[in-house]
């Protein structure tokens, strides 16, 4: 059994129930618009770190190659490119998933339409109900003040004809009143059923809606989500080379590349043929 929650609490002397779902029909396009704007602001966040983290690669790339901690510079360009990388990815996942949220709402307004021509026989019996409403409770007044003329009348022995007038007045006030309580039933009969059928209408329509707005919402969780995780990994990547990067393999690699050379300088070679040329020089001054 599906409980009509907006008929069963949507009732009320007033019987405004009606004016409370329509508008309440409405604003829903209010929120699938905002919830547009809002997914179009987090991809513009998205974005702007995106070409943050570009920005900070170059940073990298363009920091000084000299001394022994150039290498690191490397895994900072990488990390960076693909932090940008994800960021931009989940923009573009996000301007996608807005889309879709504009095709709903397109959608959306078209089923309002609709439900706005389909409810248009209970907007009217509603303007009937308040008016034959109006009508019974103005009747009522009447009729309890004449029965207090006419008990007023009797009780002060007043003349027969003001009596007899009392008791006509009374009379055709309660016919009024008995009139306007039938009318007012048989319109309220109509009035209940016409506004059954409007408030499951309006039930069916929202709870579509709040089906529809969570399938967004959960696109846009597992977009994020997504993200989150290939971030993580590029942190736990980052980490990892870091250390694997050690103090040792930057000293290393700097005196492979900036070595110049692995003969020591003044080799035996070298000491014995400055000898034989300084005993030669001797030689010859003498």
């Amino acid at each position: 059994i599906i409980l009509i929650f907006f008929f069963v609490l949507m009732q009320g002397e007033r019987n405004s129930g009606f004016d409370v779902l329509y508008h309440n029909m409405k604003h829903g396009q209010i929120s699938t618009k905002e919830l547009a704007e809002f997914v179009r602001e987090r991809a513009a966040i998205e974005e702007n770190y995106s070409k943050s983290m570009s920005k900070l690669s170059k940073m990298a790339s363009g920091s000084s190659q000299l001394g022994t901690f150039a290498p690191m510079w490397d895994i900072f360009r990488i990390s960076s490119d693909k932090l940008a990388l994800c960021h931009l990815e989940l923009a573009r996942k996000l301007n996608d998933l807005i889309r879709d949220i504009s095709k709903y709402g397109d959608e959306q307004v078209k089923v309002h339409r609709k439900t706005k021509e389909e409810v248009t026989g209970t907007l009217e019996v509603v303007q009937m109900m308040q008016v034959a409403s109006g009508q019974l409770h103005k009747a009522k007044e009447c009729y309890y003040n004449r029965c207090l003329e006419q008990e007023r009348l009797r009780k002060e022995a007043a003349a027969q004809k003001d009596v007899e007038k009392a008791d006509n007045k009374a009379r055709k006030a309660a016919e009024s009143f008995s009139s306007s309580v039938e009318k007012f039933n048989r319109v309220g009969e109509e009035f209940e059923r016409k506004m059954n059928e409007s408030a499951q209408k309006f039930q069916n329509i929202e709870e579509c809606h709040l089906r529809q707005m969570k399938v967004l919402i959960k696109s846009y969780s597992h977009s994020i989500e997504n993200t989150h995780v290939q971030i993580g990994q590029v942190h736990e990547e980052f980490k990892q080379n870091v250390e694997n990067t050690g103090t040792d393999t930057l000293v290393r690699r700097f005196a492979e590349q900036k070595g110049t050379g692995r003969e020591r300088p003044g080799t035996d070679m070298e000491r014995e043929g400055a000898i034989n040329f300084a005993s030669l020089c001797r030689y010859c001054w003498l």
